[in-house]
C-alpha cells in the first residue's frame, strides 16, 4: 500500500440483511485496506441505528410505502479508501450491491496530521 495516496472515508447506511453483500462489494473494490506495513484488509467500523425516510411519489422503495414515513433498523458502515480511484470504485460497487433505490452514503477526504 502506498501511504502517500490521499485517504478517503466511505460511510454508508444499509439494512442488516444486506450488510454482508455491501461489505464484500466495497472490499472487492479496494476499500478497507489500512495503510501500513502490516497489510490489514477488510477493515471497517459498523454501528446500528435507526434510519428514517419517506419515499416520494416517483419512488419504488425496497422498504416502506410511497408517501409514508418509515423508520428502519440500519447499520452505519465506515471504511477507509486509499486513493480517489479506490473511493470511486467502492461507491460504484456499493450502488450495485445495495438493495435501496438510492443508497445513503457519504465520502470524506481525510487529512494526515
Amino acid at each position: 500500500m502506498d501511504s502517500a495516496l490521499q485517504k478517503f472515508k466511505l460511510v454508508f447506511f444499509v439494512p442488516p440483511a444486506a450488510l454482508s453483500a455491501c461489505k464484500t462489494a466495497i472490499f472487492a473494490a479496494g476499500a478497507g485496506c489500512f495503510p501500513g506495513p502490516a497489510g490489514y484488509t477488510d477493515c471497517c467500523f459498523i454501528s446500528r441505528g435507526t434510519g428514517q425516510f419517506k419515499p416520494g411519489y416517483a419512488a419504488n422503495p425496497h422498504i416502506g410505502k410511497v408517501g409514508e414515513l418509515e423508520q428502519v433498523d440500519e447499520c452505519r458502515v465506515e471504511a477507509i479508501c486509499l486513493g480517489r480511484e479506490t473511493a470511486v470504485k467502492a461507491v460504484e460497487a456499493l450502488k450495485r450491491a445495495h438493495p435501496y433505490e438510492e443508497p445513503a452514503y457519504e465520502v470524506y477526504k481525510m487529512e494526515d496530521l
